[in-house]
């Protein structure tokens, strides 16, 4: 039987410059069950997927509760390593982060994101101090090793992804909060936002960690990616995003035109189906 450590070793061996691990995101059961059965080493969960899916906008307005059944549901249909998108932490201090990350290790999670990002009414888009965040950070670490697994806590900073600061400074301002976050007990760094060769290639030099970018649509091909040492790549909430669009389409081609084209390529009821009750009889 695979133990909870088990996994959390798994997803920590996934983690190699040059070789990444491709986390295509999901955002729900069904969604993970197609990732892994598309040859998924490890699952991502998307936090603006998940929100959505549950019925709240994303930038840290779903609550802990819910966010963790949904992390617990997903990491039980699944054999492969589940990582979660756990936003801000879910709560203001370090011990209601350190509380979250025991409800992710008692879900069966075994790799978390962490943001420095605020999303209050009047943080416009601002970071948290480094050393708050990185408080926060040590007391994700500090839950984890209580636990005795060995969480990957992927620190994300998004100076690049806000624009925070002088465009000048903004490398050596994220290479500084990457080094605290390091120290404080990431396990890797999240960098969003950014995707051009020159800057990505700098963040891995200077990062004493795993680097994580997210990629999409106008991005560099995976393989470009990994040639300058990134050893982490996400798809984010794209694939739940275009999920939804195609809905949109569908919706509103059935109400214009009366037809059909944009849904005439689905999975198939009887695929999905049988995924769903594989992952039941396994769980």
């Amino acid at each position: 039987m695979t133990t909870i450590n088990d996994k959390a070793e798994q997803f920590q061996a996934l983690h190699r410059r040059g070789e990444p691990v491709i986390l295509a995101n999901a955002w729900d059961v069904a969604s993970a069950c197609v990732v892994q059965d598309a040859g998924a080493k490890a699952v991502a969960t998307t936090s603006a997927g998940v929100a959505w899916s549950l019925g709240a906008p994303d930038g840290d307005r779903l609550d802990r509760a819910s966010a963790l059944a949904l992390i617990a549901r997903v990491a039980q249909a699944l054999h492969v390593p589940v990582t979660a998108d756990i936003e801000e932490g879910f709560g203001a201090t370090p011990a209601d982060v350190a509380e979250t990350i025991r409800g992710v290790l008692a879900a069966g999670a075994v790799g978390v994101n962490i943001e420095d990002a605020l999303h209050g009414p009047s943080d416009g888009g601002s970071l948290r101090a480094v050393e708050q965040q990185a408080e926060r950070i040590a007391a994700a670490r500090a839950a984890a090793e209580s636990a005795g697994v060995r969480l990957f806590i992927n620190a994300r900073l998004d100076t690049y992804l806000l624009s925070v600061g002088d465009e000048d400074a903004r490398l050596d301002a994220t290479l500084a909060r990457a080094a605290a976050y390091v120290a404080a007990g990431a396990s890797g760094v999240f960098v969003p936002g950014v995707v051009d060769p020159k800057t990505v290639s700098a963040l891995v030099d200077g990062i004493d960690a795993p680097l994580n970018v997210l990629t999409g649509p106008g991005a560099p091909p995976i393989p470009e990616l990994a040639a300058l040492g990134v050893a982490r790549i996400s798809l984010g909430s794209s694939i739940a995003s275009a999920a939804y669009g195609l809905v949109r389409r569908a919706a509103r081609e059935a109400f214009t035109a009366g037809t059909y084209e944009t849904i005439s390529e689905p999975l198939g009821y009887a695929t999905l189906n049988d995924l769903i009750a594989q992952s039941v009889r396994e769980s």
